[in-house]
């Protein structure tokens, strides 16, 4: 990527399995990396909150998103899915108008399947 490329952040909110530590994690966070060099985006920060609290402003990690924005240090946040911003959709709509005042978007890295968009189980 260049240096004119579009600034963004990435922000994964995970929960942390006592089975496989940091899978999750690690996956949102290559999803994010790919979803970037795919279109153009360089990360200029990674950023991790642990998954639970449905309040983003509750959390650190969105805080310095927040505060990233307002700076005009990033144009883009990248997550994996809205739940990861909340899973309650009233606490998100602030979130995307507060990003929007200070000119940055969201951008989701995880696209599912074809096949389980149509219901098709061979989409070529």
């Amino acid at each position: 990527m260049t240096k004119t490329s579009t600034p963004a952040v990435l922000y994964i909110c995970a929960s942390h399995s006592q089975d496989l530590p940091g899978v999750e994690r690690g996956r949102a966070m290559q999803e994010g990396r790919d979803f970037a060099a795919k279109t153009g985006l360089r990360i200029v920060a990674e950023i991790v909150d642990q998954h639970g609290e449905p309040v983003p402003q509750r959390r650190a990690g969105w805080l310095t998103v927040r505060e990233m924005a307002e700076r005009g240090e990033v144009e883009v946040v990248i997550m994996r899915w809205p739940n990861a911003l909340s899973p309650v959709s009233k606490f998100r709509h602030p979130e995307l108008d507060h990003l929007g005042r200070h000119g940055a978007q969201l951008c989701f890295s995880w696209a599912p399947p074809l096949s389980a968009m149509t219901g098709d189980e061979d989409v070529r």
